[in-house]
């Protein structure tokens, strides 16, 4: 079997062009030394590839007016706070489609729209942050996001320093999301090489055992309404349901076609997208339940410390408050952070309805709730806000 492998790219689509870009991708195939992982090429599968549900009519048909209108309705709630604001509105719509000589056809349409907003007042002393994605515009009101953003801003203004330590944390989902993204691969290499958190001490993995708490349970869905996502991968293997943690126990890893074939076991694609089971309280809930902690809406920063164990630092940002007796009391300067996710997701006292969150670090949305964690590490205190 031929193990090499050329690419080339264009943005001309006329015959000639098409023809050149092949040429040259089998000229650079020849030049290529042999992958010794190459696999060979799948055909059409058995099973036609589902229809995917990402793509939107309403978010497709967004204008430049249409934005404007939307950015609008932001920057009158900051002028109206009388706060500064930066931040983005972007949309897209497009296709991506494989075909090969082997009989593999796929294609999939998508769109989707993402808006941030930071808010800070003149003096640079509180900020505020809000982030929102969705498949349908319809669902993106960008008012009442920078509304929130605003209130967080003016909120945080004289923030008082308090001891670092372990506290009770109530994660919004945003900043849930920064802490987790980094454990989302669930990859099976990994782990049996012995470089993952997934990676069992004397060999193996932790397939099959229990990781975190019962509460949690995170898998993929590419037909989930709120989070839809594509319906086949890169190589044509079809992506469906799958779950990666169930009440707290891994259930499964993902395993590339070569790995799979090395180990003997079935190809299974990465995550599609990642949504994670929730519960019934609102953040409000768990402020009103809490003695004494802190209410974090976001992190940054965010850098891997050890990545067997998954321990991460960074620092909180854009409006963190002192829960005392069930009531947010006052803003407090921000932590630096040392912890894992997977400790944090061990000390989960209670989640909330899972939302859409976006990272603008990886650039993806997931299905995350708000959390309610206990002992959560600051390690020490930073000036910025």
């Amino acid at each position: 079997m031929v193990k090499k492998t050329g690419s080339a790219s264009i943005n001309e689509f006329d015959d000639a062009s098409l023809e050149k870009v092949v040429r040259r991708a089998e000229e650079l195939a020849q030049l290529a030394p042999e992958n010794r992982e190459h696999m060979p090429m799948l055909g059409a599968p058995a099973t036609p590839f589902a229809e995917s549900i990402e793509y939107n009519a309403n978010t497709a048909a967004m204008t430049p007016e249409s934005r404007a209108e939307m950015m609008g309705k932001s920057l009158d709630v900051t002028k109206q706070a009388k706060l500064i604001a930066a931040g983005f509105l972007e949309n897209s719509t497009g296709f991506n489609a494989v075909m090969n000589s082997k009989g593999l056809f796929a294609y999939n349409r998508a769109s989707d729209v993402i808006f941030t907003v930071t808010t800070r007042n003149e003096a640079g002393t509180g900020s505020g942050y809000a982030a929102r994605g969705f498949t349908d515009v319809k669902k993106l009101d960008t008012y009442t996001a920078t509304k929130i953003a605003a209130t967080k801003a003016n909120s945080s203004v004289g923030a008082q320093a308090i001891e670092p330590g372990k506290y009770t944390v109530i994660l919004e989902p945003t900043a849930a999301v920064y802490m987790m993204e980094n454990m989302f691969r669930f990859d099976a290499r990994q782990a049996e090489e012995g470089r993952s958190f997934l990676s069992k001490k004397g060999g193996g993995t932790r397939l099959g055992e229990k990781l975190v708490d019962d509460k949690v349970t995170i898998y993929s869905d590419p037909f989930n309404p709120e989070l839809p996502g594509p319906t086949w991968d890169r190589e044509g293997l079809p992506l469906e349901k799958t779950y990666w943690i169930q009440n707290g126990v891994v259930k499964n890893l993902s395993y590339s076609r070569f790995w799979a074939d090395k180990k003997g076991m079935k190809p299974n694609p990465g995550p599609s997208n990642i949504i994670m089971e929730g519960g019934d309280q609102t953040i409000e809930d768990m402020i009103k339940s809490t003695e004494r902690g802190i209410l974090v809406s976001r992190l940054w920063y965010i850098r891997s410390v050890d990545p067997q164990s998954l321990l991460l630092t960074g620092l909180t940002r854009d409006g963190t408050f002192y829960i005392e007796n069930g009531k947010i009391k006052f803003p407090v300067k921000n932590f630096r952070f040392n912890e894992s996710p997977v400790i944090m997701l061990n000390n989960v006292e209670a989640l909330g309805k899972p939302e859409r969150a976006v990272s603008v670090e990886s650039y993806r949305s997931y299905l995350i709730p708000p959390m309610k964690i206990r002992d959560f590490t600051f390690s020490s205190l930073s000036d910025a806000v």
